[in-house]
């Protein structure tokens, strides 16, 4: 006869049972419980193969991993994080892994922000925000790319929507989190250029710190603490100061995106705008909600979807399903077929062209 085990209170809940009721050994031998690995900003090499892109503005680092002869989700990370630390996590996540199985997937850097960066040389230029989207241009003639999905986040997704609307037949669709279409407000370009003070010389300070929680979370309190300590240990431990300090001075110096939603089909075709779907998230604790407003009412109504995610401030990190969710409908409403037969690729297997 097999033997019998009283289950303790404490695991009671974990196997679905009531304290002080007998499980026997063969019952307990089917069980298995999972305990979620605690949660690390580390690379883990799951983003892919790393390569370097020269450019007009210095080195770029991207990493590349999938099958290159499907279509391609093309990424940009937001302040204070790289390619690892904003979407490693993320494209990990169950559901989305089986979402971008059907994708190549790049993942760019902004010049010195990729994990263990040197500190960018004495007298380096950091490029603007167009710049930065130029760059883009440089990463998708390295590896032969035609067109892309651009999925982007805070900073990210502002130069994506740049490159979009300056480079429209190369994008195919955009995912943009927490994007800003206007140039820094007072209290920004305040706070920050006090940051940047700090970070030129080479300091992390607790004040820069909780700027930078700020921009991520907004309300700290209401959202999931133990990500909380992670992110806020990155950001004391795991930063080059001054080359941060770089890119956040590009940031607030940011110039209008200057697109305008145009209704009048016969007038489309001569103003500025973005001409792609694009997929518009924020979350109800993040202190972007209204720069995501005023973005969605610059964007043609027909192409633009806003949506807001409740309970959460860091929407990849604390609702990773429900983004998932919303990103597989967005990609069969453009006719992507995230499982089975797939779109014709957006990459092509030829001789690169010089950036």
């Amino acid at each position: 006869m097999p033997s019998s085990i009283a289950v303790p209170p404490e695991q009671a809940s974990l196997l679905g049972t009531m304290p002080g009721e007998v499980l026997d050994d063969a019952e307990l031998r089917q069980v298995q419980l999972s305990v979620a690995p605690s949660r690390t900003l580390s690379e883990d090499g799951s983003t892919g193969t790393k390569v370097t892109v020269d450019t007009p503005h210095g080195p770029v680092t991207a990493a590349v991993s999938g099958d290159p002869t499907r279509p391609v989700i093309l990424s940009y990370h937001d302040l204070g994080l790289n390619h690892v630390t904003n979407f490693q996590a993320f494209f990990l996540y169950p559901e989305m892994r089986n979402v971008v199985n059907n994708f190549c997937i790049v993942h760019v850097n902004a010049p010195g922000q990729e994990e263990g960066a040197p500190t960018l040389p004495e007298g380096y230029v950091y490029p603007t925000m167009e710049e930065l989207a130029d760059t883009i241009t440089c990463v998708k003639n390295h590896l032969h790319l035609r067109s892309f999905i651009g999925f982007g986040v805070g900073l990210g997704a502002n130069v994506l929507a740049r490159y979009a609307t300056k480079y429209p037949n190369y994008v195919d669709a955009l995912v943009l989190v927490n994007c800003s279409s206007t140039q820094a407000g007072w209290i920004e370009w305040g706070y920050q250029k006090l940051n940047i003070r700090h970070l030129r010389s080479g300091t992390m300070t607790t004040g820069t710190v909780d700027y930078l929680m700020w921009h991520h979370f907004g309300k700290l309190e209401e959202c999931n603490q133990d990500l909380v300590t992670v992110y806020r240990q990155h950001f004391e431990r795991a930063i080059n100061p001054t080359n941060l300090g770089l890119l956040v001075d590009s940031y607030i110096r940011r110039s209008d995106l200057g697109i305008v939603r145009e209704l009048d089909p016969n007038k489309k075709k001569d103003v500025r705008m973005i001409r792609c779907q694009v997929l518009n998230i924020t979350a109800n604790l993040s202190p972007h909600i209204e720069d995501t407003v005023t973005f969605n009412g610059r964007l043609d109504p027909t192409l633009a979807t806003w949506m807001k995610i409740q309970d959460v401030g860091l929407v990849l990190d604390e609702a990773p399903g429900k983004v998932v969710e919303a990103f597989r409908l967005f990609l069969q409403g453009q006719g992507y077929a995230v499982s089975g037969s797939r779109r014709a690729s957006s990459v092509s297997i030829g001789e690169g062209k010089s950036c």
